[in-house]
């Protein structure tokens, strides 16, 4: 029986769990990446160009399969094969198992860009239902192109825009060109965030609170009668 210091002496193989979790995503199958995890034993080891035909053996392959394998792995950019200078100037073929990494990355960089589009169409969508909503009434043709053109055109922000319509729901008025006169008053402003949106709500209730303390303390004083005590 294999003891534990047995175990040990062969060491570890560590790979990032993001390519166990993607590496089919990116277009290797089974073979393919458990050939990549081969070389890539060898290379934390310390064999940067180990002997295709000892793999072959310990993945029970013909060597004309695991030379196939390593071809699909070149071509899709998952390994690439260079040539170093060693310590004495001579030149050494290596294994460069690199390129999965870029592969990989590229990948979930669409995929993140795929759930970003996703989220942006659903919250548009979203803003299109809430004019309908507060206007009662389905928008017409026309009414759909003008709040096309303030996110494409102006490049409004969606939350901007749920902001404008809310200030016009606050004032009753249900009318895109308030919404409109809103959004233009705020880029004039150069409020294009949310957040600057209420940093200016904040700063006119405070003028607001100002001017009428300012009103209060202006008023005469009147002294009130006290009906109480009329005789």
């Amino acid at each position: 029986m294999i003891g534990l210091e047995e175990f040990l002496k062969k060491g570890q193989t560590t790979i990032s769990n993001l390519i166990l979790e993607h590496y089919r995503q990116i277009g290797l199958s089974n073979e393919e990446f458990l050939l990549w995890l081969q070389l890539h034993r060898y290379y934390e080891s310390g064999n940067h160009f180990p002997d295709l035909s000892q793999i072959a053996q310990q993945m029970n392959f013909s060597q004309k399969e695991i030379y196939y394998l390593l071809n699909q792995l070149v071509e899709k950019q998952c390994v690439q094969i260079v040539s170093l200078k060693d310590q004495h100037g001579m030149m050494d073929d290596s294994y460069d198992l690199t390129p999965i990494y870029q592969r990989l990355s590229q990948y979930l960089n669409q995929q993140k860009k795929s759930v970003e589009m996703k989220n942006e169409q659903d919250k548009i969508g979203q803003l299109y239902q809430s004019f309908e909503a507060e206007f009662a009434r389905p928008l017409s043709p026309m009414e759909y192109q003008r709040i096309g053109q303030w996110l494409e055109e102006d490049q409004y922000q969606v939350e901007l825009i749920q902001l404008a319509l809310r200030e016009a729901v606050l004032n009753q008025v249900y009318s895109l060109n308030y919404v409109d006169r809103i959004l233009l008053s705020w880029e004039r402003k150069n409020i294009r965030t949310s957040s600057q949106v209420k940093e200016e709500q904040q700063k006119r209730k405070r003028q607001m609170m100002q001017k009428e303390e300012k009103t209060t303390k202006a008023l005469p004083k009147v002294s009130l009668h006290n009906w109480l005590e009329e005789e």
